[in-house]
């Protein structure tokens, strides 16, 4: 189902003033001077085993009571019957909106297609207070953007801004607001849709791996736009810099987002990296920050700034694609998977000689994924997890542990994001190596990384004219 912080399921218990009674993930966050949960995501079935039909759910008290003065004053007959009138499209679009709502539940529970649209319903409109929830998880749903254009603002807003990072396996997505104390999230998502499937070996981006990412990019750059971003950059690293055929892409991300998408080299890559990783941090002497993606792994090391950093083609995907024929792996796959770590460590070495640092920060899903198991965490948790210490022979035994699963025994594991079950072993063979290699006992796992970076830098840069950004959408 996705990621869930403890003090998330607290603050939804008591906006809900019960139990929650199916699993959930925050997609969407009030910002102001207490952020808090705005719109959840449900999984498709409750705690027993029956259907749940509101995927989207609004749980922000003052969202609530602003959505409901409109269904008092009979916006939801008004707006059926604007519907059935199909003079204007609307009616089409809302149609559109309950087809879409449908294929997202299903996508997690087959059968959960069949069940109707948003709140449930195949046709009109039932629950604003569903459309609106729709509508800012990046829903494209005519009767959630006409309610936003009559609730909002709910709370005093600062200048907010959108950042995604197109890795080698997922595309992930932040929107934050610029506050005093740093950055304040509103969004933090991340679909594994493999962009880089097969890059190594072909040098093009796959038709089916980009139609998977541009759909997911389709649905940020829409709740950026709802969460009131003023400004969206797309970044793209290891795979996409491989790719021969990337014109499709650039045109996508243009299309989504307003903007033009950004390859960044590795080196820049691991700059971020570092920037995003170390923010507030007050090490007791250099810092290695290390970020293990798909087709790449990046390292930096300095005090305050990035002195060197290196960026080295091996990664999650790039490795498996490579070495892993067997599920599980075998003896003689693994140790070919570590003679490739270690041939690359040794341009590491060279050139940046990462053991001289104090403290090693490991950012991205491998490192994370890794610390979930270690700490045994029954559910993703990132509050958990944050800059939480791993220990080199935890990460050795989870290593060992994922080795010796099949890739269906990792898809179980709770804490596993779908579509890195498959990966795991490479990533966290690289972990480990670095770790040993470097003669680091031990790693502080950070859930702040390139996003934050890119977030952080794009807000340094000030406001940007309106055609750098996308548009807000048609609200009648």
């Amino acid at each position: 189902m996705g990621e869930l912080r403890a003090s998330d399921l607290a603050a939804v218990r008591d906006q809900l003033g019960r139990e929650p009674t199916t699993t959930f993930s925050v997609v969407a966050r009030c910002g102001g001077p207490a952020p808090h949960p705005l719109v959840i995501r449900n999984h498709p079935l409750d705690a027993g085993g029956r259907p749940f039909p509101t995927r989207y759910w609004l749980t922000c008290p003052d969202a609530v009571r602003a959505v409901a003065r409109l269904e008092s004053d009979g916006w939801i007959r008004r707006l059926s019957e604007r519907a059935e009138e199909e003079s204007d499209g609307f009616g089409a679009a809302l149609e559109e909106a309950h087809r879409a709502y449908a294929a997202d539940r299903a996508d997690e529970v087959p059968e959960a297609g069949g069940w109707g649209g948003v709140g449930g319903t195949r046709r009109g409109v039932k629950c604003l207070h569903a459309h609106y929830a729709h509508h800012l998880a990046g829903g494209d749903d005519p009767v959630g953007a006409w309610v936003a254009g009559r609730v909002e603002p709910l709370h005093p807003e600062g200048r907010r801004v959108a950042a995604v990072d197109l890795g080698t396996n997922s595309i992930r997505l932040l929107v934050a607001e610029e506050m005093q104390t740093g950055l304040a999230e509103l969004a933090r998502d991340m679909v594994i849709t493999r962009i880089g499937q097969d890059v190594d070996r072909t040098g093009r981006i796959d038709p089916r791996a980009l139609a998977r990412t541009l759909s997911v990019l389709e649905r940020y750059g829409r709740r950026a736009r709802a969460l009131h971003a003023t400004s969206m950059r797309v970044s793209a690293t290891s795979a996409v810099r491989d790719a021969s055929n990337r014109a499709e892409l650039e045109e996508g991300v243009r299309r989504h987002t307003g903007s033009e998408l950004r390859v960044i080299p590795g080196e820049r890559e691991a700059e971020l990296s570092f920037l995003g990783a170390t923010a507030g941090l007050e090490p007791p002497g250099p810092v290695a920050v290390l970020d293990i993606g798909g087709g790449s792994t990046e390292l930096a090391v300095g005090t305050g700034r990035p002195d060197g950093a290196i960026s080295t083609r091996m990664g999650s995907v790039r490795l498996t694609e490579r070495h892993v024929r067997h599920d599980p792996p075998t003896a003689e796959e693994r140790a070919s998977l570590a003679r490739a770590v270690d041939e690359a460590l040794d341009e590491v070495e060279r050139a940046l000689a990462p053991g001289r640092a104090a403290i090693l920060v490991a950012v991205a899903g491998t490192a994370t994924t890794v610390q979930a198991l270690a700490l045994g965490l029954s559910r993703y948790d990132p509050e958990a997890i944050h800059r939480s210490t791993l220990a080199l022979a935890d990460a050795e035994r989870v290593l060992e542990d994922l080795a010796g699963m099949t890739v269906a025994q990792r898809a179980s594991l709770p804490v596993m994001a779908p579509g890195r079950e498959d990966v795991i072993v490479a990533g966290a063979t690289i972990l480990v190596g670095v770790m040993r290699r470097f003669g680091f006992a031990e790693a502080l796992v950070s859930e702040s990384d390139i996003l934050d970076g890119l977030a952080v830098e794009l807000l340094a840069e000030g406001p940007v004219s309106p055609a750098e950004g996308s548009p807000p959408p048609d609200i009648r």
